[in-house]
């Protein structure tokens, strides 16, 4: 296996975690919070698709898909307290667009070469923390992992069976 291999094995397994976790939610309890000041899942997932398309364009500009108007200001930092149903999409729109923006991270990291894992980021905001393309690439693929701890309490709260 080569680096490039092991990140998309890493998203692999992110994408089957998360989608245990969110598996059996309905779209009501996607508005769950794990805590109060925590971000609800339906929140989460739209952050991470919208993420996901600025880490991807990132690494491979242009390459991340166009999403519904509006989309990213409805998942940034300013709508965080909401819990209105209509500003958030259904479980299924969801995942949806997860797997498109991860189809669009998958084949731009196929047309990659190990070397390109070692360039610099370009970056301004994420250059420090994330100096090469392969750290964005592995942030890229690991990043649903950062939050579907987060899915675990709510889904004990709502009674939910362990799932992995």
């Amino acid at each position: 296996m080569n680096a490039i291999q092991a990140i998309q094995a890493t998203a692999a397994t992110s994408d089957m975690v998360l989608k245990s976790y969110v598996g059996d939610l309905s779209d009501e309890e996607l508005l769950s919070r794990p805590h109060p000041g925590c971000n609800h899942i339906a929140w989460q997932l739209g952050h991470l698709i919208a993420a996901e398309c600025n880490l991807l364009n990132m690494f491979k500009p242009g390459a991340a898909p166009e999403l519904p108007a509006g989309f990213a200001e409805k998942h940034s930092k300013d709508t965080t307290g909401d819990d209105t149903p209509s500003n958030f999409l259904s479980k299924d729109e969801y995942l949806a667009l997860f797997d498109q923006v991860r189809a669009a991270t998958r084949a731009a990291l196929d047309t990659m070469s190990e070397a390109d894992l070692d360039r610099p980021n370009e970056s301004e905001r994420f250059k420090k923390m994330f100096p090469t393309v392969g750290s964005v690439c592995i942030l890229t693929a690991s990043h649903p992992m950062m939050h579907v701890g987060q899915f675990v309490p709510i889904r004990r709260e709502l009674g939910k069976p362990v799932v992995i």
